[in-house]
């Protein structure tokens, strides 16, 4: 299985790292919700050594709620006690050298040992109250941020199409496709490299009933700019070594 995954490269732009990958996990039932903002905006929460990335002008924010399963270190079995665990992204498109990659916010999760260790390794992790349940084919999903309960989102998602795969080129295939994402932390830079095959999606439908995951954005923001959503039900990921960025 991991062999093929890595053999399947023909939608990334750049090589897969010439290293071993170090740790796998499985992604089920993404929503991603993006949402236009300003360059203006964006450009004051970046840190340095990041360029903001737009696609026609505009750049984009996406909010991502999802289950994590089966994650396991390379050639060893699932860590015990994090087998399942709930996850919510918030994250920007960002350039470093000419490579696309993504940003991160925050990441809540509902597992205290995942968020530790995820903090160990530089990312902004936050440890949440979350749940995710299925009913009548739309899945709902509810998280608020323990210790900050204005860090919420709840509502609920189901798909509305066939699946199929973004064309190259396009702002679904350019918000989705992104395999570096860069975090900072102490006053340094870090890049993280992952790979999986290309997404297959679904277009999606959301009620949102509550969502303050990104405070900096202006009240009207989410209200008034249209959403583009989409929904995927799988797929394994492979991860290598967070690195410093010298």
């Amino acid at each position: 299985m991991y062999k093929s995954i890595r053999k399947s490269t023909q939608h990334r732009d750049y090589p897969l790292p010439d290293s071993p990958w170090i740790m796998t996990q499985k992604w089920d039932h993404l929503l991603f919700m993006h949402l236009p903002v300003s360059q203006e905006v964006m450009k004051a929460q970046l840190t340095e050594g990041l360029e903001l990335d737009t696609y026609d002008g505009v750049a984009w924010i996406t909010i991502i709620p999802f289950k994590i399963s089966d994650m396991r270190l390379r050639k060893m079995p699932p860590f015990p006690f994090l087998r399942s665990f709930l996850e919510l992204n918030v994250r920007t498109y960002v350039r470093r050298n000419g490579r696309a990659g993504i940003y991160f916010f925050s990441l809540d999760a509902d597992k205290l040992l995942a968020v530790l260790g995820a903090r160990v390794a530089t990312l902004p992790y936050f440890y949440a109250k979350m749940k995710m349940k299925k009913r009548a084919g739309s899945f709902h999903y509810s998280s608020v941020r323990r210790g900050n309960a204005d860090a919420i989102f709840k509502g609920s998602y189901h798909p509305i199409s066939e699946a199929y795969y973004p064309e190259k080129g396009s702002l679904t295939h350019w918000l989705l496709e992104r395999y570096y994402f860069w975090s900072y932390k102490d006053g340094a830079l870090f890049r993280g490299d992952i790979h999986h095959r290309q997404w297959k999606i679904r277009d999606a439908e959301a009620t949102i009933q509550r969502q303050n995951m990104v405070p900096f954005l202006p009240e009207n923001n989410m209200n008034e700019e249209p959403l583009l959503l989409h929904y995927a039900s799988s797929r394994r990921v492979l991860f290598w070594p967070i690195k410093k960025v010298e």
